[in-house]
């Protein structure tokens, strides 16, 4: 899911591994010496309430967070209990009630307030994005640097909330539609992008008129807690109230489902596995309510034989061990033409063996830590897997263990062999293994690329400009994005974000795709003195004879 690479996004090929990290070097230094720092200024104690609502609360079950660099406690969370949750759906209604009212640039000008204060608290949130996920500081503030960015379009999208003038057929009427804040919006985010996701959905949907309740990851509470005391101290200087920006820390059972179930809350987007988000469309609309559902990815990437193959390297080594593979953006399948194969393949060894991993804090670091052992547990299942169904490992996929690598969430990538028949290949397994397949023309490189059950995320590297406007056409990718020379992950605020079959349909960011977290109305405005039917119809009365079109 990560936006706009930056230029730290794009690690090289020539640091070494083995080379231990610089304490003087900038980001270097241990976890725990940042984190107390870290924790100070972005408002975080020891034991921190989990539950906003204008006033900061958490009666239920206390979460631990550790971080996944050194297996060390971070701070703890207090979630929601049953009656926290009531009161907070509660709440969010009523700042509802008078945030709709509020003219659309004035809800503008206080996104783009926090979008300032995301600024100001960029390097900090960062850091805190990295302690948590375990995600390389460039990406971390990389994270962040999203927020600011949909902060700064939803700004531009509160004055252009455009309606329609419609031709009617009926003489002196006139047709429109406009568009009116539809409600409380739910907003579940996944751990690997703990605040970018959350962005995405509060802007837009501040902007449109909404109040937003954000059920965060249990993997990634602080980052939450922290960017809603920044949105809170927003509302407190604007004068607005604070419940637009809802949160509730809790698990399934306590605050999940609750919110898929809940009639109060017309919309909700959920980020999450594919298991998840068949759980949510059954609740959501069992009640006839919507959803915005962002779901696996089991991105391809394919290599044809005019590609510019350096470029083309590049991009699925940092779509591949970017984040350490948790993304649903991250580059699954690279299916190259079997004149380049062996090329790509080279390359790819010689990167990967170059990989240096470690402390996600040093700035030379290219790939961090998994965000729990759980998670290495999973990608190790697969790749066993694959070695049953015939497939080869080339190089890595064994777990990191020693002094530098401490917490138990660190292993090497996989880089490995498969074919596409093989049922291992059909799902997404959510870390850095990567399978690399041949073809040999067109129409089976295609066929290779939409036979998954997912369809998020897909690109192609060639500059025969056929093949490229053949992946981009209605015969081609079958992903919700399609690109050209550039890799699945890196897409940009400005266009809508998201996939088709089992990714789930939905589209957040940018494009139309503010026109989700509003209401629909047609209007019709009849300024004669006659009472004209639609399509020609003519139906009597009683007393004025009848009615005519």
């Amino acid at each position: 899911m990560f936006r706009r690479p930056r230029r730290n996004d794009l690690p090289a090929y020539k640091v070494s591994e083995g080379e231990a990290p610089s304490p003087a070097r900038e980001g270097a230094c241990a976890p725990q010496s940042v984190m107390q720092s870290v924790l100070q200024k972005l408002g975080l104690t020891d034991d921190n309430p989990g539950v906003f609502d204008g006033e900061w609360r958490g009666g239920g079950a206390k979460i631990d967070k550790i971080s996944p660099i050194n297996g060390q406690k971070l701070a703890s969370v207090r979630t929601a209990s049953a009656d926290e949750y009531d009161r907070a759906i509660s709440r969010a209604h009523e700042a509802f009630l008078k945030w709709r009212t509020t003219p659309g640039p004035v809800r503008g000008d206080t996104v783009r307030r926090l979008g300032n204060a995301l600024r100001e608290f960029k390097h900090d949130l960062g850091q805190l994005v990295t302690l948590e996920t375990g995600k390389i500081i460039a990406e971390g503030e990389g994270e962040v640097q999203e927020m600011i960015d949909i902060c700064d379009f939803a700004v531009g999208q509160s004055r252009m909330l455009y309606g329609l003038t419609i031709q009617s057929e009926r003489p002196s009427h006139r047709l429109m539609e406009q568009w009116h804040p539809l409600g409380v919006v739910a907003v579940i985010t996944a751990f690997n992008f703990p605040v970018a996701v959350w962005s995405w959905n509060a802007a837009l949907a501040a902007v449109c008129g909404d109040a937003t309740v954000w059920k965060a990851s249990e993997k990634t509470p602080l980052t939450a807690i922290a960017v809603t005391k920044i949105a809170e101290r927003v509302c407190r200087e604007t004068s607005t109230d604070p419940a637009i920006f809802t949160l509730l820390m809790g698990d399934r059972r306590t605050v999940g489902q609750k919110l898929t179930d809940d009639p109060r809350i017309p919309l909700v987007s959920a980020t999450g596995s594919t298991n998840m988000g068949f759980n949510v469309a059954k609740a959501v609309n069992g009640r006839l309510g919507r959803t915005i559902l962002e779901l696996g990815g089991n991105n391809a990437l394919i290599v044809a034989p005019s590609a510019d193959i350096n470029m083309a390297t590049q991009s699925i080594f940092f779509g591949a061990v970017g984040t350490a593979g948790q993304r649903c953006t991250s580059t699954r399948r690279v299916i190259a033409h079997e004149s380049v194969a062996a090329t790509i393949r080279e390359k790819l060894l010689a990167a990967y063996q170059s990989l240096q991993i470690g402390n996600p804090l040093d700035r030379e670091t290219v790939m961090g830590p998994m965000i729990d052992k759980a998670a290495v547990d999973a990608v190790q299942q697969s790749i066993q897997r694959l070695k049953d169904e015939g497939g080869d490992v080339l190089y890595g996929g064994e777990r990191l263990e020693g002094e530098k690598f401490q917490g138990d969430c660190y292993m090497r990538p996989c880089l490995a062999t498969a074919k596409p028949d093989f049922e291992i290949v059909q799902h997404e397994t959510f870390g850095p293994l990567l399978y690399l397949m041949t073809y040999r023309d067109f129409d089976e490189a295609m066929a290779i690329h939409n036979d998954v059950p997912q369809g998020l995320t897909s690109s192609i590297f060639t500059n025969d400009a056929r093949e490229a406007e053949r992946f981009m056409s209605a015969a081609g990718s079958d992903c919700g994005i399609a690109n050209v020379n550039t890799g699945t992950s890196g897409a940009e605020i400005g266009g809508a974000f998201g996939g088709e079959k089992q990714t789930g349909g939905g589209r957040e960011s940018g494009s139309d795709c503010w026109k989700q977290y509003m209401r629909r109305q047609t209007n019709t405005i009849n300024f004669s003195s006659e009472l004209p039917l639609a399509q020609g119809i003519e139906f009597g009365t009683p007393d004025e004879g009848s009615a005519t079109a």
